[in-house]
């Protein structure tokens, strides 16, 4: 048996289609079986939201009067600068940028409690933005300063564009050194004292499509309480990462680049946040649903956090110093359950990401396509699998010292 997208889509306009999420078909699947399900079942919908490096939003800020090229000057908003070598008044708000008198790590840990991420959140929550720009002036564009207020509905464009998000797979933290450090996986306690991860597990949605049969340029996503589309494969795409037989990667793999109209969304979904002793980032909620084409696509879609594993990776030594050293894996089981072993030690856990966030983001999705308020996309191009021959070089290979 199989079906088409305009199959689904057709369905779904009728009020006919069944959605169900990640987390729902495994226990359909158990009690019935996969053929059954495989009739019965049309989309399978996923989730994720945790923090997000590589996130941003490029914003049209609309001309002065007199005229003012900001390109090539500073803008500042809320105090956090923001990237303006693109053209007169469009600037790029990276979700890491913080102020400039942020005295970052100088008082260690630092406490980064203001960047990037959070004039997103703001911006979206509708709250006025202090914008500071400086220029050097033109004849076409003669001003030089200006110190104002603005806001989403007072700008022409604010679109959110995230070069890496919904990572396949990642890094479970813990510290062997002798003393607590910071990263961007949290605060790890010395001699193992804690271990960290970041996924949704059987809710990701590349977990849920491992080798990409449904996700690809073009996909129409959940994206920061929004539509969105996936726009490209994400920085540090990576299919070519181990994996398990039933195509699951073991290491970092698979990453998307999402694009969508930040005036649409909502600041629940995109969350300034802030790492201690390390910077700031942006908590993004991501949703993609997967179309149930065939049997294949719909075992894949069974994963089951006991089927993902995670490599256990020191921070205070391999990861800082490039070193492709992993002390365990884990299954997500495993570190859902609040603990799990490694060298013969039991080692608490703690997630970053909110699985009842996920949850919900599946949840969310399922509505809009059951009501009709969301149809699927035929991706206009694939993601590069593992066919592709893209792959990360060893470590002591890749540029840069």
């Amino acid at each position: 048996m199989a079906r088409t997208i305009a199959e689904i889509n057709e369905k779904i306009k009728k009020g006919q289609a069944v959605v169900v999420t990640a987390e729902e078909v495994i226990g359909i699947a158990k009690k019935k079986g996969v053929a059954a399900t495989m009739k019965e079942v049309d989309v399978v919908t996923t989730g994720t939201f945790g923090p997000m490096c590589s996130s941003s939003a490029y914003l049209n800020l609309g001309h002065t009067s007199p005229r003012m090229k900001m390109g090539g000057g500073r803008v500042y908003l809320n105090d956090v600068p923001a990237y303006t070598g693109v053209a007169a008044v469009d600037v790029i708000l990276g979700a890491t940028a913080m102020p400039d008198d942020d005295p970052k790590n100088k008082i260690y840990p630092g406490e980064f409690n203001y960047g990037g991420g959070h004039v997103i959140e703001e911006l979206v929550a509708g709250k006025d933005i202090r914008l500071v720009a400086s220029a050097y002036g033109t004849d076409c564009y003669p001003r030089k300063k200006l110190e104002t207020l603005i806001n989403i509905n007072t700008i022409n464009e604010a679109v959110l564009f995230n070069m890496r998000n919904a990572y396949q797979n990642y890094n479970v933290a813990v510290n062997a050194g002798t003393r607590m450090i910071y990263t961007y996986m949290g605060v790890l306690k010395a001699r193992l004292g804690n271990a960290n991860f970041c996924s949704a597990g059987q809710l990701s949605p590349l977990l849920n499509d491992p080798l990409y049969k449904t996700i690809g340029v073009g996909t129409r996503i959940f994206l920061g309480g929004g539509v969105g589309y996936v726009a490209w494969h994400g920085t540090q795409h990576n299919p070519s990462a181990p994996r398990t037989d039933k195509g699951v990667p073991t290491r970092g793999a698979g990453t998307l680049a999402v694009i969508g109209d930040l005036k649409q969304m909502k600041s629940k979904w995109l969350v300034g946040t802030s790492f201690l002793g390390y910077g700031t980032t942006l908590t993004v909620g991501i949703g993609v649903p997967i179309p149930i084409l065939n049997e294949e696509i719909l075992q894949y879609a069974l994963v089951t956090d006991a089927d993902i594993l995670a490599p256990v990776v020191d921070y205070s030594d391999a990861y800082p110093n490039r070193k492709a050293e992993v002390l365990a894996e884990v299954s997500y089981a495993e570190l859902k359950s609040g603990k799990i072993k490694v060298n013969g030690r039991e080692i608490p856990t703690a997630s970053l990401s909110s699985y009842p966030g996920a949850v919900e983001i599946a949840s969310t999705l399922k509505e809009w396509i059951k009501k009709g308020e969301f149809l699927l996309s035929d991706p206009v191009a694939p993601l590069p699998g593992i066919e592709s021959g893209i792959k990360l070089k060893p470590l002591d290979e890749r540029p840069l010292p």
